[in-house]
């Protein structure tokens, strides 16, 4: 009897991102060289220290830069095999790349669901579908539905990093750039938001860049991880094999991934 032998299928490229580099006001180097792919589906780790270009990084390819009087001078982002350096930032979100700062920055005065509606008006959709939407969104963050007539600004640390995600969220995005979504956050919430990152993943297909420095919970989560230094890659690999390497948990990231 014959067996039928298929063919090995490589997930498609979502985000080319090739030897950029990002100047601030015309003469503060911040980012040299860096490149890094995500294919869709996927979870990919931006590791390193405070101040080693992450988040220029990200705000690079969600156009975000140029709010900082930055600019990229050199090298390719392509999503989808279309060149987006300089593409505005409300273009790329509508395009399907969505940005998560670091801090959160919800809109303290508004309550949860007003906030989340916030993101939902990207897409000029139906009563209908956004209230389909919402749905969603409390279904993946159920705090969020507990709290949906409170007001941002009085909720916990966790709860607004839950509804900046959500909020992101409601946009319906291809990829999502979390920015340091583990800063001043309990370790036991943190691991619910990682958590509820990787099943979001696998259950929705959306892909993530995430900027950590927390290396713990971002090598659990990714596939693959790029290590920056001074604005410069300086390692990357399979996550599980950059965990296990004592080297750069040392020199690089100062510490030991569980």
């Amino acid at each position: 009897m014959n067996t039928i032998t298929r063919p090995v299928v490589e997930p498609a490229e979502l985000l080319a991102v090739e030897d950029i580099e990002v100047v601030y006001d015309g003469a503060i180097l911040a980012v040299v060289g860096v490149s890094l792919r995500i294919e869709e589906g996927g979870i990919v780790a931006l590791l390193g220290a405070n101040g080693a270009g992450k988040s220029t990084t990200l705000k690079a390819i969600s156009g975000l830069v140029q709010a900082d009087r930055a600019r990229v001078t050199r090298g390719q982002i392509r999503f989808r095999g279309q060149d987006t350096a300089g593409v505005a930032a409300n273009v790329l979100a509508r395009q399907g790349i969505v940005h998560v700062l670091e801090g959160r920055h919800v809109f303290a005065h508004l309550t949860i669901e007003e906030n989340l509606r916030s993101g939902g008006f990207l897409r000029n959709p139906s009563r209908r579908e956004l209230e389909q939407d919402l749905e969603r969104i409390y279904a993946w963050f159920p705090r969020l539905k507990t709290k949906r007539k409170t007001q941002a600004g009085l909720t916990s640390g966790g709860e607004q990093q839950m509804l900046a995600i959500g909020r992101a969220l409601m946009t319906r995005p291809s990829l999502v750039l979390l920015d340091e979504p583990s800063m001043g956050l309990a370790p036991i919430i943190v691991e619910e938001i990682f958590d509820i990152v990787a099943q979001l993943n696998a259950q929705e297909g959306v892909s993530f860049l995430v900027a950590e420095q927390n290396i713990n919970v971002a090598l659990r989560h990714a596939s693959y991880a790029y290590i920056l230094e001074n604005g410069r890659v300086v390692g990357e690999g399979a996550a599980s094999e950059l965990a296990a390497r004592e080297d750069i948990q040392h020199f690089y990231l100062g510490g030991k991934a569980d």
